[in-house]
């Protein structure tokens, strides 16, 4: 019996230590709590040394071929790209020739992405140099891209008709971010992400099996697992009309969140595509814990820029008619 009590108390000593590991709070069932709003503006471009500025031109910066880079040298790198993608005060100048996206409207990151202490200089981590590993160069890529058409709503791209954006994921991606929030709700069975832009709701059902691949979503189906307190994901099912970073319906995503502290999640992204990506690349940066709430995103309701587009195509056409 007094065997069986050191036994009890040495269980009871290491379930405490293994809970102590993990700083924040956690669910009824033992899970680390994700609950609450989730901030992931940052500075660090997608792809290392490829940046576009709010005006759509390359923004050019300091030459740097590491993965991470001390802090002295990053001052250099955060400056350029605040200064690049600086929105007006709604003065109908520069890139925002309306005034409707102003600095009011974004709130801006506040520097490059920290990961184990070193700033990063790109959100992808492999391959080795920053870059996506496509397949085709680029000039095959702007060979095969459709024309694009103007005929009909139907005819534009998703984003633009307010339906869907890749800034909900999966992964997520949101370099430059004017949406940067997300909310987390969490039970036992799913789990509910939120993105701020176009209020698109992914939910993630742990323990399943993924749906038959007739059933195609816009942003995949998810379903998860605990490692651990490390949240995995797994995405396959996305629609063919979805294409991030020039990918096919064949995108599969493996998600990572794993909490740092209470406030801090370390997210990890694993992208492949076999039909375009010659092989998988990797994701990685965190997210912190921010205050609410999350505002409408009501892009229905104001899109006149969708109507303009094609009002625009029309005239084109009458211009060149008449030529």
């Amino acid at each position: 019996m007094p065997n069986f009590q050191i036994l009890t108390s040495i269980g009871f000593l290491l379930a405490a230590a293994a809970m102590a590991q993990t700083k924040g709070p956690r669910t009824p069932d033992g899970h680390p709590d994700f609950q609450g709003i989730w901030n992931n503006a940052t500075l660090t471009p997608l792809e290392r040394g490829i940046v576009t500025g709010t005006d759509g031109k390359p923004i050019r910066l300091p030459p740097v071929t590491t993965l991470t880079i001390p802090d002295s040298e990053a001052k250099a790198y955060e400056q350029r790209l605040r200064t690049a993608d600086d929105f007006k005060r709604g003065d109908g100048s520069g890139g925002d020739l309306s005034g409707e996206i102003n600095a009011e409207f974004s709130e801006p990151a506040e520097g490059l992405a920290r990961v184990n202490g070193a700033k990063r200089t790109s959100l992808i981590a492999d391959p080795a140099d920053g870059k996506i590993p496509y397949i085709a160069t680029e000039e095959e890529r702007k060979k095969s891209r459709s024309p694009e058409r103007f005929d009909s709503v139907k005819d534009r791209p998703i984003r633009e008709r307010c339906l869907h954006s890749s800034i909900a994921g999966p992964p997520i991606v949101n370099p430059f971010a004017q949406f940067e929030g997300y909310q987390i709700v969490q039970t036992p069975n799913h789990i509910m992400i939120l993105s701020e832009d176009l209020r698109e709701v992914r939910i993630v059902r742990i323990g399943a099996q993924h749906a038959i691949p007739d059933v195609r979503q816009w942003v995949g189906d998810s379903i998860g697992h605990w490692e651990g307190d490390t949240l995995v994901v797994d995405t396959t099912n996305f629609s063919a009309q979805v294409h991030f970073r020039g990918s096919s319906q064949n995108l599969h995503v493996v998600e990572h969140f794993k909490p740092i502290d209470g406030d801090t999640i370390l997210y990890r992204a694993t992208v492949e595509d076999p039909t375009v990506f010659s092989k998988p690349w990797v994701i990685e940066y965190p997210f912190r814990r921010a205050r609410g709430p999350l505002y409408e995103d009501a892009c229905h309701e104001g899109n006149y820029s969708l109507v303009d587009i094609l009002r625009g195509a029309r005239k084109a056409e009458a211009d060149s008619a008449k030529q």
